[in-house]
C-alpha cells in the first residue's frame, strides 16, 4: 500500500485559521490501494465460495461464512495499513465496505459450483 504525500507547496501548507495540516492524497496511490482491496476481496470470495461448497454449507450458513470471511479480510487490510486508515484511504468505508457486494456475487457463483460438483454429481 502506498502512503499519502507529505510534501506541500507553501500555498497548500496550512488550512484556514486553525493551522491544521491538510491531507493530500495522490490519486495513483489511492487507486492502487483500492485495486488491492478489490483483488483481495475477490480472491477471498472465490476461495471462500469453493470452501463453503466443499464443506456443504447451505442456506444461511453459507452467507454467515461469507460475512466471516469479509470481516477477516477487513481486519487483515486494517492490519496491513497499520490501523492508520487515514494514511492510505480517504475514509473507513473504503476498507470495510468496498467490494463487498461484488465479492458476494463471486462467492455465490463458486459456492454453488463447488457444492454441485462435490455433493450432487
Amino acid at each position: 500500500m502506498a502512503v499519502q504525500d507529505s510534501t506541500r507547496s507553501s500555498s497548500e501548507g496550512k488550512s484556514g485559521d486553525d493551522g491544521e495540516d491538510l491531507s493530500i492524497f495522490h490519486a495513483e496511490n489511492l487507486q492502487n490501494n483500492m485495486k488491492s482491496i478489490y483483488y483481495s476481496r475477490t480472491f477471498l470470495s472465490i476461495m471462500g465460495g469453493v470452501v463453503a461448497g466443499i464443506w456443504g454449507f447451505t442456506g444461511l450458513m453459507g452467507f454467515v461464512f461469507y460475512l466471516l470471511i469479509m470481516a477477516i479480510a477487513s481486519l487483515g487490510l486494517l492490519a496491513k495499513a497499520k490501523f492508520s486508515v487515514g494514511n492510505y484511504f480517504d475514509s473507513w468505508n473504503r476498507i470495510i465496505l468496498d467490494g463487498f457486494f461484488g465479492g458476494l456475487m463471486s462467492f455465490v457463483l463458486f459456492w454453488t459450483f463447488a457444492y454441485d460438483i462435490v455433493h450432487i454429481f
